[in-house]
């Protein structure tokens, strides 16, 4: 009886810790991927016509370095399909800023900062996810 009960304790504990772990991981990332594209946003809507494309693409890049290094952390206990939606919508972020398409380009870029924000709080412990 004290064995099954012990066991299933460590069980409950490792599972509060895991998710813990993975909660504050996603956490962080997001907060890190939004905040670099909040920095990219700034600079497309302030430089207004006269925005420095290679700065902003350059940018972007190391943006994406991040994604993929994130990527594949997050892929392990994230739905794979909801991180290919930031994927996509970074790709399509890259193609506009490379023609320099500065309100296509805002577009993407804010609906990549809805999903990182839909995935933070999809993977949050709370009583609405739990029930």
């Amino acid at each position: 009886m004290y064995k099954e009960l012990t066991i299933l304790i460590i069980i409950v504990i490792a599972i509060i810790i895991g998710n813990n772990i993975t909660q504050n991981y996603t956490e962080q990332a997001v907060t890190e991927m939004s905040t670099d594209l909040n920095k990219l946003r700034e600079e497309i809507i302030l430089e207004d016509e006269n925005i420095n494309w290679e700065v902003a693409n350059q940018n972007l890049e190391k943006i994406e370095k991040n994604w993929e290094k994130r990527y594949d952390n997050m892929a392990y206990y994230i739905e794979h399909n909801e991180l290919e939606k930031v994927e996509t919508n970074l790709t399509g972020l890259k193609s506009y800023v490379e023609k320099q398409d500065a309100p296509e380009a805002l577009n993407q870029l804010d609906s990549s900062m809805f999903i990182l924000k839909h995935i933070k709080d999809k993977n949050a412990l709370d009583l609405k996810n739990i029930f």
